[in-house]
């Protein structure tokens, strides 16, 4: 008996604690081949388009319209590739999570974390820190070769609103790789989170704009890609929300997809 149960006991049994959860996904997110893939495709996305646009924009300069000039906003033009970023953001959030159901590797994870819930919170909270910091410092990146780019046509972190959107843009692609964990744990399914997000962030806000427009004010500022752009632009478009404001409307969103991500996860079958 002594035999047989002593191997054993050179292993004990460790508690399962929200730390030891989120290092487990943590090494699984940076063992996966298409999370550094997707998270290069991402900073190439916010320094590249940021840097190219910027730099095409000042090659052209004296073919703008008198009032494309008045409307010139530096800081958007640097940071505009934040439009690629986020579809590729969005895309890894849903993969993450949806690839362990595709490939059964999720049973083993809830097996480990029979509670469940510390499964999605250390998805959420390693996906999440790893967005915020790479897309921090591509942005600002972004916005110091954007604006080189530019030339004399461009500003610097002291105009008006220029630091607060270069944080944003990270703020606003954290939030969306929240948003998208979410989704993965509610549908399951990689081709049914993609097409889900990408309808909700680029889809939607097109065909909102068909509605009669006694309703537009009612929908538009309130979709997630509308009320989050607010937090990386230098200027909020008329009749949106306010900076901070759309921003709390976008982490709403993003709450609500995990809240009802993490009941199911509770009550339905692996």
């Amino acid at each position: 008996m002594s035999a047989q149960t002593a191997p054993l006991s050179r292993f004990p049994r460790k508690r399962v604690t929200p730390a030891r959860a989120a290092r487990s996904e943590w090494i699984k997110l940076i063992s996966l081949r298409s999370s550094w893939i997707t998270f290069a495709a991402s900073v190439a996305a916010v320094i590249g388009l940021g840097v190219l646009i910027s730099y095409v924009t000042n090659n052209n300069w004296a073919h703008l319209d008198p009032q494309e000039r008045l409307a010139f906003d530096p800081v958007g033009r640097s940071l505009a590739g934040i439009n690629l970023a986020q579809l590729a953001i969005g895309v890894l959030g849903v993969l993450i999570v949806t690839g362990e159901y595709t490939t059964g590797m999720i049973r083993s994870s809830l097996m480990a974390v029979p509670r469940r819930l510390p499964v999605l919170a250390g998805k959420v909270v390693v996906f999440a820190a790893a967005t915020f910091v790479l897309m921090l410092a591509s942005a600002f990146i972004a916005f110091l070769l954007g604006q080189q780019a530019l030339g004399t046509h461009g500003t610097s972190l002291g105009a008006p609103g220029a630091l607060r959107a270069v944080i944003g843009v990270s703020l606003y692609l954290t939030v969306i790789a929240v948003f998208a964990v979410g989704l993965g744990f509610i549908l399951r399914s990689t081709a049914g989170g993609i097409a889900t997000l990408f309808g909700l962030l680029l889809v939607v806000p097109g065909l909102g704009r068909l509605l009669p427009t006694t309703w537009q004010p009612h929908v538009l500022p309130y979709l997630p890609s509308n009320a989050g752009a607010g937090v990386y632009s230098v200027h909020t478009e008329p009749g949106m929300l306010s900076t901070w404001t759309g921003f709390a409307v976008l982490c709403a969103w993003a709450v609500a997809a995990l809240l009802v991500g993490a009941l199911l996860l509770r009550r339905r079958d692996a």
